[in-house]
């Protein structure tokens, strides 16, 4: 579970940004943990693309160094890539995410960190979703109230990934990676550096997209997926802006002690996403 404090750090660092077509709110907190080691990026119009948003969450253990350098090169990996002007956002995602971390294992600054992170990341271009991750934060969307699932977790507790790390020469102990590593896959933690991707899921928004939530696993840890659905068309519908649902929802999965095998106990980061289809925000959200 890592080191505790005594008493959570329940400070929040929020922020809000918005155009004509989505009002976003993010928010993170240290919580439990001894240091804070996620981090995130929010940006409505990318620089290289403006019709493109980007969102992602990083949820860092053993330092944060390495989400830190991956909330800031992430989507200019992506967008580098030959495969992004072709069209194929796909393939440009999957080779993305290799070649930041192939650039990290080489950088004399990262290449000897010991630490590693998640990534969940969501590209919107062209009224589609485009979604892709490493380990287990994960990110959903609303659809009328509905859960879609935009990925899925990486935890060596899966069949699938026990094959894949046993044919790579390691092993699955207490459900850890060699007995370490309670996620099947990362960015970083180059001691177990394979090939490590996960496919993008992509969807088209129609109109009845509500919103999509990208979170570390300190939230799905403690909440379903549906659960956190109700939880935040719930608060929308009460007139709350997307950063203050933020909040709340971390408040809300915030163990009152540590003494519940390590539920609610970690960082944990939000990014709410929500679409603006049609009107001002207060028509979309006022039933």
């Amino acid at each position: 579970m890592g080191q505790t404090l005594s008493e959570p750090v329940t400070q929040k660092e929020t922020s809000r940004c918005e155009n004509s077509w989505l009002r976003v709110g993010a928010s993170c907190m240290q919580g439990w943990r001894v240091n804070m080691e996620d981090a995130h990026t929010t940006i409505l119009s990318l620089p290289d693309d403006p019709g493109t948003a980007f969102f992602a969450v990083y949820d860092g253990h053993g330092g944060a160094r390495i989400a830190q350098h991956a909330g800031k090169h992430l989507h200019k990996s992506i967008l580098k890539r030959p495969e992004y002007k072709q069209g194929d956002i796909e393939a440009a995602m999957k080779q993305g995410f290799l070649d930041l971390d192939n650039f990290m294992q080489t950088d004399e600054v990262l290449k000897d960190e010991l630490a590693g992170t998640t990534a969940i990341c969501c590209l919107l271009r062209n009224g589609s979703v485009h979604c892709g991750n490493v380990g287990d934060s994960r990110a959903i969307g609303s659809v009328a109230g509905h859960v879609a699932e935009l990925s899925n977790d990486h935890k060596p507790s899966l069949a699938s990934e026990q094959r894949r790390i046993t044919a790579a020469g390691g092993w699955v102990e207490l459900n850890r990676v060699n007995g370490n590593l309670a996620l099947s896959r990362a960015l970083g933690d180059f001691v177990f550096k394979k090939n490590e991707l996960k496919s993008p899921e992509e969807q088209i928004v129609t109109e009845e997209w509500e919103f999509i939530v990208l979170a570390c696993d300190g939230i799905w840890d403690v909440m379903t997926n549906q659960e956190v659905v109700n939880f935040i068309r719930l608060r929308l519908s009460q007139g709350m802006e997307p950063e203050d649902v933020c909040e709340d929802l971390m408040t809300r999965c915030l163990a009152p002690d540590c003494q519940m095998g390590g539920l609610g106990c970690d960082n944990m980061t939000v990014v709410l996403i929500c679409f603006v289809h049609s009107g001002s925000w207060r028509e979309v959200w006022s039933v």
